[in-house]
């Protein structure tokens, strides 16, 4: 049976979209309107929402108003009290190495065969054509759940960084005024000590990209990290780095991270992804790193779902640990925490669909994010739009872009029961087509025509 979607959205003019809810945590500070709040916070629902009408005319919010306050001056949808988000905001993905599991699997499906599988890949498929077929499915299938905004890291070793930019510069042009595209080359720390990592980060600035890479303990760490942050600072450029993506408890790269960037005063913005070994390290060691990435106001990005499948992996055992990053720690620390998808359908991560609310859900259930649950919903909307210097994305308020996505689901323990094919997703105020691309669209290039 095919699903309904839960809303009609008037194709033109102003309309009122009424007896809704919205997280009371993404509301920005031009939405005065708090009334119901205790009522819904208070059982049954007991949850962080707010009962409210939104006008909307010219693409944006002009709104936010008691239920009741709906005109008969203008069309009226009614939300039938179904949660409406703001449209997601996927910070760390790697759209160059997605959907190519059918052709080059991860046989053993831990880290080490998934870096051997996609070396082999990228050796023998990775051209241009390829990349842009596998990394515009993955955009159109992030544009249909309700995603505005992404970062993508790309694999970035000599040659490689020519052509994944010039793939992404294209994608960027085509997908202006619908997706926000970010990206972030990605080499090994070792890199940024060899002649070619100067033409990297030049390539880089001029492509108005982000300086990346991923951290390996090595008797030259040190050495590489500051590397980086004197290319970066050279050419004004940000840094987004892949630090910790283990479970050895001595290694801290994020701690060598937040220590060179007290000391060189960068003043640039630093973000680092996935952190997994703090899920193991001592009490006392965790908290000292994280006193330090604190102080040099560094922002964290957890992948709990390709964390969760990679790490603690070994034949015929059951994984004893979970692999993400300490979310509640950091949180309570006041450290920026965003989650993102990250790989999908390749040898890091098997799965996926470049979903922002199944990221979000998965995160909840892998992080024990609930009890409550309203104010992790920045982490997949405010949280990485701020980090992105997206004003006008992750967030409801008066003037903002009606960029949202309406769920027939009322709480938001209905939300995240069910996958909610029944969306509609609202860009500028009006619903576009969720319509997901057919796999078999990249039968030629995955090998299985």
């Amino acid at each position: 049976m095919t699903a309904v979607s839960c809303v009609e959205i008037p194709p033109d003019g102003p309309y009122w979209l009424k007896n809704i809810r919205l997280p009371l945590s993404l509301l920005d500070e031009t939405v005065t309107y708090r009334a119901a709040i205790a009522a819904l916070a208070a059982p049954p629902f007991a949850e962080e929402l707010i009962a409210a009408d939104v006008a909307i005319d010219q693409g944006c919010i002009q709104a936010i108003a008691p239920v009741g306050t709906a005109s008969p001056d203008h069309p009226i949808v009614d939300g039938r009290q179904g949660l409406v988000w703001p449209c997601f905001v996927d910070m760390h993905t790697h759209l160059d190495k997605g959907h190519s599991w059918n052709r080059n699997p991860n046989p053993t499906g831990t880290f080490r065969g998934a870096l051997d599988a996609i070396l082999e890949d990228a050796a023998q498929h990775w051209t241009a054509e390829d990349l842009y077929r596998r990394m515009d499915f993955g955009l159109r299938c992030s544009y249909a759940h309700g995603t505005k905004a992404l970062r993508t890291h790309f694999d970035a070793f000599g040659p490689m960084a020519a052509t994944a930019l010039s793939v992404i510069g294209r994608l960027q042009q085509e997908w202006a005024g619908r997706l926000e595209i970010q990206a972030v080359c990605l080499v090994s720390g070792d890199y940024y000590l060899t002649p070619e990592a100067e033409a990297l980060a030049d390539q880089v600035a001029e492509a108005g990209a982000i300086l990346g890479g991923v951290l390996y303990p090595n008797p030259d760490l040190h050495a590489q990290i500051n590397r980086m942050f004197d290319l970066a600072r050279d050419r004004q450029l940000t840094l987004d780095l892949h630090t910790d993506e283990s479970l050895d408890p001595e290694e801290m790269s994020l701690r060598y991270v937040a220590e060179a960037k007290l000391r060189q005063d960068f003043a640039g913005e630093v973000v680092c992804g996935h952190c997994c070994t703090l899920s193991v390290q001592a009490p006392e060691v965790m908290a000292e790193t994280l006193r330090l990435v604190k102080a040099a106001a560094i922002a964290i990005v957890s992948l709990p779902m390709c964390n969760l499948y990679l790490q603690d992996r070994q034949p015929h055992r059951t994984p004893r640990y979970r692999g993400p990053t300490v979310i509640h720690e950091l949180a309570q620390q006041g450290i920026p925490v965003a989650i993102a998808s990250d790989n999908c359908r390749d040898p890091f991560y098997a799965y996926g669909d470049h979903d922002g609310l199944e990221v979000f859900t998965q995160a909840v259930r892998i992080g024990h994010l609930d009890r409550p649950v309203g104010a992790w919903a920045k982490t997949i909307t405010q949280t990485p739009a701020d980090l992105m210097g997206l004003p006008h994305a992750g967030r409801l308020g008066l003037g903002q872009p009606a960029d949202l996505v309406i769920f027939k689901a009322r709480t938001f323990n209905e939300l995240l029961s069910r996958p909610q094919s029944d969306r509609v997703v609202v860009r500028q105020g009006r619903a576009i087509d969720t319509t997901l691309p057919d796999y078999a669209e990249l039968d030629d290039v995955v090998g299985l025509a």
